[in-house]
């Protein structure tokens, strides 16, 4: 393999906030193997001041600042694009545009994992409002079949992190529902602002916990990998060709301002570095 270290990118589709930042640069520095180079990024102001996009409206309002990113990113020579939110938001979309860039999101990578640890897993979801459309998304990724279920805990995207033992609280609840009263033999956590409860959920319910963001990150870095050693790049053809550059320099948007609100650098080091802050 190439002595450069793999780059992965963490893009969050929400707006800066340097406290969310280092949450993810925390989880890559833990996570990461070593010698992988991991960027934090984050939307940037001009696309909106989303907190979240728990709503499909917002999801829509950011699709384009998500494709911006991964184009950018591709540009800069990235093995690897992290979409980081469990709703999956532009995965599609943005692997039309990534050339030979991995692009990965946190649902897909998180069944897949489940799926080689368990026959039957859960989904542990912040608020009812999200099952629906997560229910889609785990059906399109073929994993339909392996669901116990969604749990919910009636926590927004924005809570999560605010009071850590009441959330633990209630996912160690939900999980229990899960586990002794559905037999789920794995458990997902569906959001990746549950970064960090993964360990202790998994101590005290005795299933494996899979934190989104980790599965991620580490999906992305293993299909690097092959990539690198086994020469297994993305097809870009049939359903996944890409626009015609001409047409989208015609259309106008892809390209242009900015596409990071803000960098924070994990270097295959482990030490982390600020760029571009907004």
């Amino acid at each position: 393999m190439s002595e450069n270290p793999l780059k992965i990118m963490y893009f969050s589709p929400v707006a800066s906030d340097h406290a969310h930042d280092e949450i993810f640069a925390d989880m890559a520095r833990d996570n990461k193997l070593p010698g992988t180079e991991v960027h934090v990024t984050s939307l940037p102001a001009s696309e909106g001041n989303f907190s979240h996009i728990e709503f499909r409206s917002y999801e829509a309002m950011v699709t384009r600042g998500i494709i911006r990113a991964a184009r950018q990113a591709a540009r800069e020579g990235f093995d690897g694009f992290v979409i980081g939110c469990f709703y999956d938001t532009a995965l599609h979309d943005a692997r039309e545009v990534s050339g030979e860039m991995i692009v990965t999101a946190p649902c897909q990578s998180s069944c897949e994992i489940a799926s080689t640890l368990a026959n039957r897993f859960g989904v542990i979801v912040g608020r009812r409002k999200w099952v629906h459309q997560m229910s889609a998304t785990v059906r399109e990724h073929g994993h339909e079949h392996r669901l116990s279920g969604f749990y919910h805990v009636e926590l927004g995207v924005t809570e999560f992190q605010q009071d850590h033992a009441e959330t633990e609280r209630r996912l160690i609840e939900a999980g229990r529902k899960a586990v002794e009263e559905d037999f789920a033999e794995a458990l997902i956590l569906g959001c990746t602002m549950e970064v960090g409860f993964n360990r202790e959920l998994g101590r005290q319910l005795g299933v494996p916990v899979i934190d989104p963001s980790i599965a991620a990150l580490k999906r992305a870095e293993y299909a690097a990998i092959l990539k690198r050693q086994c020469g297994l790049v993305p097809s870009r053809k049939w359903s996944c060709e890409a626009p015609p550059e001409h047409e989208m320099a015609s259309i106008g948007g892809f390209d242009q301002g900015e596409a990071f609100g803000s960098r924070v650098v994990v270097a295959a080091s482990g030490e982390s570095t600020i760029r571009n802050a907004a």
